[in-house]
């Protein structure tokens, strides 16, 4: 996968993360364990109908996945999304981790 391509795969991911609510949604199913909407939103001023488009959202991103047991909406943590972000922000990190020993590589050998 090209650095474009790569990019382009998390870009949905992180504006998905950029709002608070789904953010919250996000780390309330991070322990794995599916959750109802109305789990999802006992604890919180949300409606069930606000936490559903919340978590549509975090779903088109392929953050979390649709489970229907029974009559009930469960939805539950997709890791490997989770996981390509973190290996993009590496891949981020390191590049500018790079960048910065060249700069300074740069300047002190520029500096007499």
């Amino acid at each position: 996968m090209s650095s474009i391509e790569l990019a382009d795969d998390v870009v949905s991911i992180f504006a998905a993360l950029g709002d608070r609510t789904r953010l919250n949604l996000l780390n309330r199913l991070s322990n794995g364990e599916p959750c109802s909407i109305t789990t999802l939103s006992g604890d919180t001023r949300l409606t069930r109908q606000a936490v559903t488009k919340h978590l549509r959202m975090l779903e088109r991103a392929g953050l979390v996945r649709h489970l229907k047991h029974g009559r009930e909406s469960r939805f539950a943590i997709e890791p490997e999304r989770i996981d390509n972000a973190r290996a993009y922000l590496e891949k981020v990190t390191r590049q500018w981790e790079s960048a910065l020993v060249r700069l300074k590589a740069f300047v002190e050998d520029n500096h007499d």
